[in-house]
């Protein structure tokens, strides 16, 4: 199991992000982005799994969980304005973006805007778009009622519905403290700014290598909506993890990590001195074995 250490990065912009980091220093480099609501524990399965080939990070954006929350710039460019910002801060030159739930929306603009750092994208359990979906319009108008403190039932009932598994309660109830961390306010602009972007287009202009994870008993999307994405994306590639929900990466940690690295691996290839590009000014090397990040 690798071990954790939680960091801040300053941005740019003078935002204060905090961001978990796991595996080896020399591992090639993977950003994981959390999507709506969640924090950067929502990939601690994950994490705590990565092997030494891998350097994981997991910033926790804006607005969420112990993230400093900034008065408005809740839409998902603020995201991906703040992602490409943590790459800098971080010191990351170019890694893999794995983007879990709606995270993957700003995973996939940084991926069209800026594939010199981006080596390769990972979607796992994204939407194409939410405009078609009911189950979203039913959430929109429960989100757009709350007010602070959220009550627990409301966090506590979202993330049961998600999961077509029995999921641990600790995780469970983890993850529920965090999402009640957030904001009413950063719950409805967040959405609000899902909701009104063109989802379909920062699907467009997206050349770099791209993996799709779906769990086949997914309550939010769609097969016919991961097929949007594949049509959109060339060359894209989708996995279907049977009976697995939109929460796959709690569900089946152990295979999404091996998807993950597996990728990683064949889109950030060893050159011919030994090294994988990565880090900006000094390349990893995943054959070097260094100590852990923590």
């Amino acid at each position: 199991m690798s071990t954790i250490a939680v960091k801040a990065a300053q941005l740019r912009s003078g935002l204060v992000l905090p961001y978990a980091e796991a595996g080896y220093p020399d591992g090639l480099p993977v950003v994981f982005v959390h999507g709506f609501a969640d924090s950067w524990w929502t990939f601690e399965p994950l994490l705590r799994r990565l092997p030494a080939a891998v350097h994981g990070y997991a910033p926790t954006q804006r607005g969420h969980g112990d993230a400093e929350r900034p008065p408005d710039g809740y839409g998902p460019e603020d995201f991906a304005g703040d992602l490409v910002e943590f790459l800098d801060a971080a010191g990351i030159g170019r890694a893999v973006l794995v983007g879990a739930s709606s995270g993957g929306v700003a995973a996939r603009m940084v991926a069209g805007s800026h594939p010199d750092r981006v080596a390769g994208l990972v979607l796992v359990g994204v939407p194409a778009t939410l405009a078609d979906k009911p189950g979203i319009t039913a959430l929109w108008e429960k989100v757009q009622a709350l007010e602070d403190p959220v009550p627990r039932a409301f966090a506590e009932d979202l993330l049961g519905d998600l999961a077509s598994r029995p999921l641990g309660r600790g995780l469970l109830a983890t993850m529920a403290e965090e999402n009640l961390k957030v904001p009413a306010r950063v719950w409805q602009e967040t959405m609000r700014g899902l909701l009104e972007a063109d989802l379909a287009a920062t699907l467009r202009g997206i050349l770099v290598p791209t993996l799709v994870l779906w769990g086949d008993a997914d309550s939010v999307l769609p097969r016919a909506d991961q097929q949007r994405i594949l049509d959109a994306i060339h060359g894209s590639a989708l996995v279907v993890y049977e009976g697995a929900g939109h929460l796959l990466y709690w569900e089946e940690p152990e295979r999404v990590v091996q998807d993950v690295v597996g990728f990683a691996a064949r889109v950030l290839p060893a050159r011919p001195d030994g090294d994988a590009p990565g880090r900006a000014g000094r390349p990893p090397s995943p054959g070097d074995g260094g100590g852990p990040s923590a």
